[in-house]
This record gives C-alpha cells, structure tokens and sequence, in this order.
C-alpha cells in the first residue's frame, strides 16, 4: 500500500497529475523509483505525439563562469511556458551542466550524462511534465585567457541574450558592447566574418538597384563603394556606430579608446530564423469562404 504522502512525494518528483502518481505506485508496489520510471515511460509516449509542433518561443541564457562561458537556447512552443519557473529552472540547469563538461558539439550534449541520466532524456521528461515539446536548439562556448573579459547582457527576460569576449579593458565596457549588440542585431563582428557569398548576393542587389535608378554604367563601381561601407556598418558589430556614441564613433573605436579589441560575440535571438505557427482566425474564415 501507498500513503498520501507517497503520492505527494512522487509528484514533487516528477510533476506528474495525481491520478498518474497514484497509478503508477499502484503498477510498481508503491516502489518510488520505480514509479518514476513508470512515469517517465508513460512520459515517453506523451512527448512523442508533441514531436512535431513548432517551438520557435523559450528562453536565451548566459552563465558566466570564472574563464568559461556559455550561451544556449532552449525553445517552448509558447511564451506562456518561458515564464514557468520549471522551465527556466531546466535552463539554467542545463547552462550549468553544459558548462562543467567537454561537450563541444549537439551530439556530444545530448548524450552527455549528469547524474547517470543523458541530457536527451532530460529534455523527454521536461517535455512530459510541461506538457509541451520542449527543444534545445543549441549551444556556444567561449573561454578566456587572464588578460581578456567577458561581457553579458540579457533583454526582455531571455529573449535576446549577448556575450562578448575582449582583449584588455575591463568588463564594463565589454557589457557595453553586449548591449549594443543585443539592441542593434549585428549579423557578424567584423568585415572579415562576411561570407564571401553573402557579399556578392549584396553586391548584385546592388548593381541591379543602381541600373534600375538609371545610374550610368560607368560610374556604378564607384557608387557601390560606398553603399558596401554602408552594408558593413549595418551588419558588422564593429562598424556600427556605437548606441552611447555622441560623436557618431564606431563600436571598434568605442572599444580602442577604452585599451581594448573585440576578439568574439555570441549573440542569440530566441526563434531566429525559426518557422513560427501563425494563428490568424480573420484570414483562417476568409479562406473558408472563399473556397
């Protein structure tokens, strides 16, 4: 037989319903562990059906810790479960996790095991408990040298995080430069970092911009120097003009006055890039009635 009490017990553990608590003591003997594992069994089949919704919400998270650093991004399907203290806990767990490890890669954190359970099943039972699918999309590590600083910035509660990496300065310039990047959504940190085939992709929108205008041909390449200056300041960390500036000075230049270099940023928007499901009831009838 099982208590009350084992029953409160086993849903403080797994956040499973109580009905489920109760049948799972009933299936095991009133074994605990082993009813956790009933559960998680059940658990399994419950996230799988959750598989292939869209989880393009969650949280951005960024754990300094001494030399190391860690950004990661773990998606939820809605913004109502980034806001559950379960999930955020989960986050910042797995942060913490992540950074004690040598896990470099995906592969290598999903199977990473903490306390004799793999990450990937971690992710199953948070799935389960929660009640929908639940993602970790990834991961980035940085680590410094004595001379270099970190500088981190979280916006709206994890949407937007920022992590920078400088040589020299101190830490409040390289927190700075996060929350500039967090605001102004610098693609690479530098000229360099442009891949060569996004430049041209660039360059020919904007040639074909030009001769549409009915610029002459033989003024185009002079005219697209200083619109590719114009495509670095936008995209690049270190062209851009910095936010704080007054004198319009870049954020490399911000950075130099202040006896330092911009060696890495790390800049995660939740859901970037993502395919995000949206509900639209007005143009959902219009269809109808026109079919």
């Amino acid at each position: 037989m099982f208590s009350a009490q084992d029953v409160k017990e086993l849903r403080e553990k797994t956040g499973a319903g109580m009905m489920d608590c109760k049948k799972a003591l009933q299936e095991t003997n009133a074994d605990m562990e082993a009813a956790i594992t009933w559960l998680r069994e059940k658990g399994i089949s419950k996230a799988a059906k959750k598989a292939e919704r869209i989880a393009a919400e969650g949280l951005a998270s960024v754990l300094i810790d001494g030399n190391k650093a860690i950004v990661i991004e773990v998606n939820s399907e809605t913004d109502f479960v980034a806001k559950n203290e379960k999930f955020q806990n989960f986050v910042n767990e797995l942060s913490k996790d992540l950074l004690e490890s040598d896990a470099k890669t995906m592969e290598e954190a999903l199977n990473l095991e903490v306390n004799g359970e793999k990450i990937s099943d971690k992710i199953i039972a948070i799935t389960s408990t929660i009640g929908e699918k639940i993602s970790f999309r990834r991961f980035e590590k940085l680590e410094k040298t004595d001379s270099q600083v970190f500088g981190s910035y979280t916006h709206m509660g994890g949407r937007i995080v920022a992590l920078t990496l400088l040589e020299g300065s101190n830490e409040e310039v390289a927190k700075e430069v996060a929350m500039h990047a967090a605001a102004m959504r610098p693609l690479y940190l530098n000229e360099q970092e442009v891949p060569a085939e996004v430049l041209e992709k660039e360059k020919t929108i904007m040639r074909e911009q030009l001769l549409n205008e009915g610029k002459p041909e033989d003024r185009i390449e002079q005219i697209m120097v200083g619109k590719v200056k114009k495509f670095y300041e936008e995209v690049c960390l270190t062209d851009q003009i910095f936010i704080k500036a007054e004198n319009k000075e870049t954020v490399e230049k911000y950075v130099t006055q202040n006896g330092g270099t911009i060696v890495k940023l790390v800049r995660y928007e939740v859901g970037e890039g993502m395919e995000k499901k949206v509900e639209n009831f007005a143009e959902e009838v219009k269809n109808q009635i026109n079919g």
